[in-house]
């Protein structure tokens, strides 16, 4: 059930991955003024192929999103996240609302355009901006100071990542953010980060110069919602530290106000490790170190079990982040 107020707290969602979807639905029910900014630096699957073959921006994180913020009947969204048999040949493994997406990124030439177009047809509550409006594609410097490119690939070479950058896949300009994005960052309220991938669903963002500059100078609140596992190729061995210390590293300065921290353990031997063999074990706590980096910690339990996988709770979560920007910033 909705819940409905006078004057709605203008809330920006950054990042990309399965976890955003998450906290977009539970801040749609809650009738938050949303704003996501979406990765466009996917290069595998579907997305990666369509973006290859069609020259677009990688369709599947914005699909997602734009899923999670539909009021469209469920048989439309079932069509949308559709996936064909991978014994379908042509088609194997792309979703409907990928092929969708890439049709009018082409109509339009523009999948900004195209964006825009679907969130009227699918009744989107919220706006959805991919964060620039060319494809990017991420680069990763590793502490033995080797290096890699392409999101799908940097974190399977069994090295310690130590900084990721993004450049246009087309050309030689500096990478921009998509028109409308900056200003959303500085309207807001707040600023959440995550739930997702630090390293390839994050910081692809904030390494758009704009991007990362305007969530700097905003006066809105930063949150960054810690992973609940560490991930392979990523963050082994993480603590909830070193990924805000990561943040900080990247941006040049402290410029996380708070981290939500889960502390309700994961039940030993739940994971089911075939289909979540990426997530490893439970992120370590620093909150001492925490502290030092100018985060205020809000540990709590933001624990989902389902599905032999451990998520973030979305109502939990949400229910949060509107007392922290009920109680803090917003009024």
């Amino acid at each position: 059930m909705k819940t409905y107020r006078i004057r709605k707290p203008k809330i920006v969602v950054i990042g990309g991955g399965t976890g955003l979807p998450v906290i977009l639905k539970g801040l749609k029910d809650q009738s938050a003024d949303i704003t996501a900014i979406v990765t466009v630096a996917d290069d595998g699957g579907s997305s990666g192929s369509l973006r290859k073959s069609v020259n677009i921006s990688p369709p599947g994180d914005l699909r997602n999103v734009l899923v999670s913020l539909s009021e469209m009947p469920q048989v439309f969204e079932d069509l949308f996240q559709y996936r064909f048999h991978e014994s379908d040949e042509f088609l194997a493994n792309h979703s409907v609302g990928n092929l969708i997406i890439a049709a009018l990124s082409e109509m339009k030439s523009s999948t900004y355009e195209a964006i825009q177009i679907l969130s009227k047809i699918m009744q989107v509550e919220g706006a959805v901006y991919p964060a620039s409006e060319k494809s990017l594609t991420l680069h990763a410097t590793y502490t033995d100071g080797s290096t890699a490119m392409g999101e799908s690939t940097i974190g399977q070479n069994g090295k310690q990542i130590q900084r990721v950058h993004v450049t246009n896949t087309g050309d030689d300009e500096e990478p921009r953010a998509s028109r409308k994005v900056v200003q959303a960052i500085m309207d807001a309220d707040m600023i959440v980060l995550g739930p997702g991938s630090l390293f390839t669903s994050i910081l692809p963002n904030l390494m758009i110069k704009e991007i990362g500059d305007a969530v700097k100078k905003s006066p809105a609140e930063v949150v960054y919602i810690c992973n609940i596992m560490t991930q392979k190729g990523e963050t082994e061995h993480f603590s909830d530290c070193n990924h805000i210390e990561v943040l900080h590293d990247h941006l040049g300065e402290s410029f996380v106000d708070t981290i939500l921290v889960n502390t309700e353990p994961v039940p030993h031997d739940y994971m089911d490790r075939e289909t979540y063999d990426e997530y490893l074990v439970q992120v370590d706590h620093d909150f001492k170190g925490l502290r030092n980096q100018g985060c205020r910690v809000i540990s709590a339990d933001f624990l989902e079990l389902r599905d032999g996988g451990a998520f973030h709770d979305g109502d939990k979560v949400v229910e949060e982040l509107f007392r922290i920007v009920f109680g803090s910033r917003y009024s």
